[in-house]
């Protein structure tokens, strides 16, 4: 990584209130280089509180742009950090109309030439997005980095119709402790504590909402740009990474929008900024690689960037399972169009006779965490223990011959007679080594209910052979000579999949099933990146601790019981000061349970506390927040504790127990 100091421009930063029409004000960060010339606005628009939590990373890129010369300006979403108002729901309408509001105002303002971009990794991918889709004539470029177009099917909620019982429950259970943190007093004053408790009392658990919405209804589609690609006007770099749950949607954008106005990049990389270097890389110049974005579609700079092929991806070579990779084996690839001419499907047919899968309930401990952020236990191990709990379906790659390299969306077609009128089927394809080691490179899963759509609930027949089709998430992998492609199929995947409360299991029969590869064709590609660089970091100090620090995933066996549990240490930060003198820490366990008996003794838990502190003010606040997921055969039900102090005093105590009705899920 090289941190540079030295920058075309020199560069100051103020910080902000922007006025909504409404007369909420919004706060706001603005980087801008010394110049007496307008220049373009760079928006990032977040929850997530910019003078504490976003802080060392918007200093590592804001400044940077700044120093290129442009306004980069990062804005706290409404109801969080230090901004006005009360907190919503996720890239709900007044969200996304505040959006359009700041864009308008940056293109007002007199440092600015009236053309704005935006960008951010997660939440300000989306909103990014989700923005563009409304089309406010300032913004003509954006930078949507692990973002999704589809808020239903490719999101931390569902995935192929089924509950997603790890990120449902842990999102959920994060924004809560998230949303109940208060504004700062050395950034908004005293009026704080009243900004705070107005604030908790509005506070509402994401998880009641999207768990009563388990089809794609209305509420999914709001916010979902793949309802209407048509509405984009600006023009979209989307970036991914092969270890980042939202890759799919930098694959449909190419597929979708006009050739003149999308690039799309697909990196080895986790849920990161690809610059950052955290596993796995290789990391790339992303920072100047976007400026050479911005330059051409905001400033008009004649450069190179559209005469870049349409795709740019990463094929990973075989390599052995592993839960971290600090770079892996492979080759970067490029394709003119998607889909590609380079990419032929070819079908691989099951062979053998009818076979009952009715996967043991663990099975699914060994699937690595659904977000990897870069830590040391985030990606699958050795896949031999879910393999033994599944059917699995080889074929083996000639050693005489070269590898098999796909890039894309390998599919299943199943043909399964189901035993009870709900479940789900999962699948994941490996690489199996010489060794007999088995790497996870992919999978997908399709609720029985689903299989004609995401936007109803049909049971299964039981009894009756039905064709189940569906696709597993992209991926780019070259499956090395002498090594075998592995489809395993399993009815259960805990945690990621909450299990219907059936329990019965499928037939699979061979003979009406296969496995489609897209198989891309041997090309020699040129495709080089600058070094990482950023701007200076802010200066956060991590103070040491004497505790022996918690391991990031273990699963434990009662064996006695039957019941299994995972236990997970999300590390999103710990604890850290700030140069202004904030102390900021926080803790967060997520547990989830289940035993041998049947899918109903699935539950879920999350327990965080934070607490933000001013040693020479005195003030000290904390969060603790508790969120718990079970059910029964007909019913989810929650609950949620929130418990805020003040100086050791609680100021706020509240519990939401509610049961949701299990339509689909």
């Amino acid at each position: 990584m090289k941190i540079r100091t030295d920058f075309p421009h020199e560069t100051r930063h103020e910080d902000v209130r922007i006025p909504l029409p409404d007369g909420t004000r919004l706060y706001a960060r603005v980087w801008r280089p010394v110049t007496d010339e307008p220049v373009p606005a760079l928006l990032e628009y977040l929850p997530y509180r910019l003078t504490d939590w976003t802080a060392p990373r918007d200093w590592q890129r804001h400044p940077w742009y700044a120093g290129h010369g442009y306004a980069s300006v990062r804005v706290d979403v409404r109801g969080h950090g230090n901004s006005d108002g009360l907190p919503g729901d996720e890239y709900d309408p007044v969200e996304l109309a505040d959006g359009v509001a700041v864009v308008n105002w940056l293109a007002e303002q007199p440092w600015c030439t009236g053309r704005v971009g935006m960008f951010g990794i997660s939440w300000g991918g989306f909103n990014s997005l989700q923005i563009a889709a409304l089309a406010p004539e300032p913004l003509k470029a954006i930078v949507t980095v692990c973002s999704t177009d589809d808020r239903y099917d490719n999101d931390v909620h569902y995935m192929g119709g089924s509950v997603l019982g790890v990120d449902m429950h842990a999102w959920a259970a994060t924004m809560l402790a998230f949303v109940c943190r208060p504004p700062d007093p050395a950034y908004v004053g005293e009026e704080w504590r009243a900004m705070w408790l107005k604030r908790l009392e509005a506070v509402e658990p994401f998880l009641h909402t999207w768990l009563s919405h388990q089809t794609r209804d209305d509420y999914w589609r709001h916010g979902s740009v793949c309802e209407d690609y048509g509405a984009i006007r600006a023009a979209v770099l989307a970036v991914g990474g092969w270890h980042d749950p939202y890759r799919d949607t930098v694959l449909r954008l190419a597929q979708h929008l006009p050739q003149d106005r999308v690039r799309g990049i697909i990196g080895p990389w986790s849920h990161q900024y690809p610059d950052r270097g955290l596993p796995p890389g290789p990391a790339i110049g992303f920072l100047q690689e976007t400026l050479r974005w911005w330059d051409h579609h905001l400033k008009d700079v004649d450069n190179d960037v559209m005469a870049e092929p349409l795709l740019r991806s990463w094929i990973s070579d075989s390599h052995l399972p592993a839960t971290v990779y600090e770079e892996l084996p492979g080759r970067w690839v490029t394709d003119p169009a998607w889909p590609s001419p380079n990419v032929t499907p070819v079908t691989y047919a099951f062979q053998g006779a009818p076979v009952v899968v009715d996967s043991p309930q663990q099975t699914g401990l060994g699937a690595g965490r659904f977000f990897p952020f870069g830590n040391d236990a985030d990606l699958p191990p050795d896949q031999r223990d879910e393999d033994a709990h599944s059917a699995c379906f080889d074929f083996p790659v000639p050693e005489d011959g070269g590898p098999v390299e796909i890039l894309g969306r390998p599919s299943v077609s199943l043909a399964l007679r189901t035993a009870a009128p709900t479940g789900q089927v999962v699948a994941r394809l490996c690489d199996i080594a010489p060794d007999g080691s088995s790497t996870l490179v992919t999978r997908g899963a399709l609720n029985f209910s689903a299989r004609y759509g995401r936007d109803r609930a049909v049971e299964a027949q039981i009894g009756e052979t039905e064709s189940f089709v569906f696709e597993l998430n992209g991926i780019g992998h070259a499956f090395a000579p002498g090594h075998r492609v592995r489809l395993a199929v399993s009815s259960t995947y805990w945690p990621w999949i909450w299990p219907q409360p059936d329990a019965a299991g499928f037939t699979l029969d061979p003979a009406g099933s296969s496995l489609t590869l897209p198989v891309r064709g041997p090309s020699v590609d040129a495709v080089t990146w600058e070094e990482p660089e950023q701007s200076e970091p802010l200066g956060v100090v991590f103070p040491r601790t004497l505790e022996e620090p918690r391991p990031e995933r273990v699963v434990v066996r009662d064996v006695a019981k039957g019941e299994w549990t995972l236990e997970v240490d999300p590390k999103y930060g710990g604890t850290r000061v700030y140069p202004d003198g904030l102390e900021y820490s926080e803790d967060a366990v997520e547990t989830y349970t289940i035993d041998e008996s049947g899918p109903l003794s699935a539950r879920t838990r999350s327990d965080w506390a934070i607490r933000l502190h001013r040693p020479e003010t005195a003030w000290d606040v904390t969060v603790d927040t508790r969120s718990e997921i079970g059910c029964d055969a007909e019913d989810f039900f929650t609950t949620n504790e929130v418990v805020c102090k003040e100086g050791g005093e609680v100021v706020f105590h509240r519990t939401w127990e509610k049961r949701i009705p299990r339509t689909a899920g």
